[in-house]
């Protein structure tokens, strides 16, 4: 029953290994001794960190993409929105009280 036990014990040590986990954690308990004050809640400061660690460079990469789309986006509207102002003002210019003129 022993020998058992730790073979199975000694399977999931190199699962963890192979995903990274153990990487990931060692990282963090690094991270964390290192930190010239130790954080108030040290859960969380590990939590954050694994949060922060667990992000592919897909996810990354996929989001820093959208970011530059939705700018875009944004200028185009932005030079879309002044090109209908000058066309409105040709149309109806606006008094210095900001109402348009009749």
């Amino acid at each position: 029953m022993a020998k058992y036990r730790y073979t199975k014990r000694e399977h999931f040590r190199r699962y963890l290994e192979k995903a990274g986990v153990v990487d990931s954690l060692t990282s963090v308990l690094v991270a964390l001794y290192e930190q010239p004050e130790r954080p108030n809640n040290a859960l969380e400061f590990v939590k954050q960190h694994l949060g922060a660690a667990g992000q592919t460079s897909a996810d990354t990469e996929a989001l820093q993409q959208e970011v530059i789309d939705l700018r875009q986006r944004c200028a185009r509207l932005a030079e879309e929105n002044k090109d209908l102002k000058t066309r409105l003002q040709r149309h109806e210019p606006v008094s210095e009280d900001g109402a348009t003129a009749e």
